[in-house]
């Protein structure tokens, strides 16, 4: 019998898994794995047996036995091939006594040998380091993923008889290139200078940027909704290593990392079309649990264009992880957790036909097509969202003009300046005015008492919720940290005020 190790992954996570091989020849073949396997783990068999073949003609009728430990978690995937493969071969004597300790192995094995790129593999190079494993041997193509952590040796193969080569002679295949970090930001095409007009929305959006928040905007077609949502990412600050690490681990769970550029190096920005179903948008899905657009905008920000016509299951599903920053899928066999803390950008026109209250175009809606419109929104999900806005059209004088405006670089600085702000309050990088504690927000926020006796009105006035006073409190601490200002002044909690309870938001609200 031989032993080596793979990885299950749980989430965005990976748990070292031990795989067993017992190998006994017998006239008839027979290959069982057992573990808690699921279909593609099964089908390891005919990919195995199949690849072994290719490599060696004198392999040999087998009854082979692959237990999968621990045998009440659930393995998925098909990367656990080459470790079943390589324990074949340790089991009938074709690899060196030993030569599998301490290493880790994933890859799935295609009939001729070849050795294909799987999922996670980010996630199972940090598990190895943290079991203190000596190394990880994967396929070539996620070799440069796994060399993103430090700390264990990486083997990037190709085919199957190269790590039997390698195993035998020593000699190690070539070292996948070195991947650069993220100090270098990478140049945008969008740049917000190039937004004409709509200044108030462009100030919702810098505060957005500082302090983690979500917005709404609400405008005719043609009103620079998109627009301006597009270029969200190019005003947030650069991301550190460790978000880029965190933001490419769940990434390489949901296997949308390929090639040598695996570091992801820019904020994510998601927008799922609105036909998106539920597990789409927050995750799961038959099977394996895996990561929705919520995880896969985590540090980023997450559009979400004509909200309306969305799904109410859908939308109503963002309320748990607008709140917490992660999602929590629970499956017969255990939940799995994924993160999701982004910044929501969401737009939709204040009608089906998107021009009531417009000037210039007549509104064809009905009452009852506009409640129908508005029925999918409903009040705790509204409330949930930081700060809406009413974006009107432009006229000729915008149009005509030339774009002009601050540039995305000078709004950064800016923004960088305010999270240097909150990084020293709540003593971490992660931490936002949007996503801080809420005892720790009202320690950074006193309110003087001209400025409590302007919020006790909106209360009166508004009927401003204890949940909607708490962001407004959060809005006006990122609206001081822009403004450099160590107090939270009368000026910042009227704008506060104004960002939250801003015609959008009214005439939405059910």
């Amino acid at each position: 019998m031989a032993k080596t190790e793979s990885v299950a992954l749980i989430g965005a996570d990976a748990r070292l898994v031990e795989v067993e091989v017992d190998v006994v020849g017998g006239a008839i073949p027979r290959f069982t794995v057992v573990g808690l396997p699921t279909r593609p783990v099964r089908e390891a068999e005919q990919r195995t047996l199949a690849a072994l073949a290719s490599m060696a003609k004198d392999i040999p009728k087998l009854r082979v036995i692959a237990n999968l430990a621990p045998g009440n978690l659930p393995k998925e995937g098909t990367h656990f091939d080459l470790a079943i493969g390589l324990g074949i071969l340790a089991s009938l004597g074709r690899l060196p006594p030993g030569g599998l300790d301490g290493w880790v192995v994933m890859g799935e094995l295609a009939l001729d040998g070849a050795v294909r790129a799987v999922r996670g593999v980010l996630a199972a190079a940090i598990a190895c380091r943290a079991r203190g494993r000596r190394g990880l041997v994967c396929p070539a193509r996620n070799a440069a993923e796994a060399r993103l952590v430090d700390g264990i040796e990486v083997v990037g193969v190709d085919a199957l008889a190269e790590c039997v080569t390698w195993m035998r002679s020593g000699r190690r295949p070539p070292a996948p290139p070195a991947v650069a970090g993220p100090s270098a930001r990478a140049e945008v095409g969008d740049d917000l200078c190039e937004v004409r007009g709509q200044e108030a929305a462009k100030r919702a959006l810098e505060v957005a940027a500082a302090g983690g928040h979500n917005v709404l905007f609400t405008g005719p077609p043609g009103s620079g909704k998109t627009m301006l949502a597009r270029r969200l990412p190019t005003i947030m600050p650069e991301m550190t290593l460790e978000e880029s690490l965190e933001v490419t681990r769940i990434h390489s769970v949901a296997g949308l990392v390929d090639g040598p550029e695996a570091l992801s190096r820019r904020r994510p920005f998601r927008t799922p079309h609105h036909h998106v179903s539920t597990a789409g948008l927050v995750g799961g899905g038959s099977g394996y649990a895996r990561p929705g657009e919520i995880s896969l905008a985590h540090r980023g920000a997450l559009f979400l264009d004509e909200l309306p016509l969305y799904r109410r299951e859908a939308l109503e599903s963002l309320r748990g992880p607008l709140e917490e920053g992660r999602v929590r899928i629970a499956r017969s066999a255990g939940a799995v957790t994924f993160p999701c803390r982004f910044s929501l950008v969401a737009a939709m026109n204040p009608c089906l036909c998107g021009y009531r209250d417009d000037a210039r175009r007549p509104c064809t809606c009905s009452e009852l097509d506009l409640a129908r419109y508005r029925s999918k929104l409903s009040g705790p999900l509204l409330d949930r969202i930081d700060m809406g806005l009413r974006l009107e059209r432009l006229g000729r004088k915008e149009l005509l003009g030339s774009a002009g405006g601050e540039t995305s670089r000078a709004v950064r600085q800016r923004v960088e300046a305010a999270r240097a702000m909150q990084r020293q309050r709540y003593g971490s990088d992660e931490v936002t005015n949007a996503s801080a504690p809420a005892r720790s927000v009202e320690q950074a926020v006193r309110l003087s008492r001209s400025a409590t006796e302007t919020v006790a009105a909106c209360i009166d006035s508004q009927a401003l919720s204890g949940r909607g006073l708490g962001r407004v409190l959060r809005i006006a601490r990122t609206i001081a940290d822009l403004a450099g200002a160590h107090d939270v002044a009368e000026e910042h909690v009227g704008e506060a005020l104004l960002l939250r309870l801003a015609d959008a938001r009214a005439e939405v609200a059910v």
